[in-house]
């Protein structure tokens, strides 16, 4: 009775079609190449190259992008009602996240928002 697997179709001996599967492949390839670039589809493996360049340097050129945006566009500072340090984005306005005062991004540091005519006082308790 024979078994045959996957790997196993052929019977062993005698053949010697082991020790050329490996000149077979590169045969074979430089066929293919030598036929794209006969024919005029060179275009064709340019693009190849192109695309390898394109993933290989992309990410990285993203990668540094990035840091450059986000140290350009985000301002850390602190609220000058209760002094916690955050950060916050350029030129927005939003609220601080330990006091709830609203504030705004001016030259580099956190201001208050507040209407035009308001009057800023500290409250002492004389006892």
């Amino acid at each position: 009775m024979k078994y045959y697997t996957f790997g196993n179709n052929l019977p062993s001996g005698g053949g010697g079609d082991d020790r050329w599967s490996g000149v077979r492949f590169w045969l074979t390839a430089l066929l293919i190449f030598w036929t794209l670039s006969t024919i005029g589809l060179g275009w064709l493996v340019n693009s190849f190259f192109i695309l390898v360049g394109l993933v290989t340097f992309v990410p990285v050129i993203a990668f540094f992008g990035l840091q450059w945006w986000i140290k350009r566009s985000i301002v850390t500072s602190d609220c000058p009602v209760c002094d916690a340090t955050f950060n916050a984005s350029r030129s927005s306005q939003f609220q601080c996240p330990n006091c709830g005062e609203p504030l705004q991004e001016q030259q580099n540091k956190f201001v208050r928002l507040s209407p035009p005519g308001t009057i800023d006082i500290d409250v002492q308790v004389v006892d």
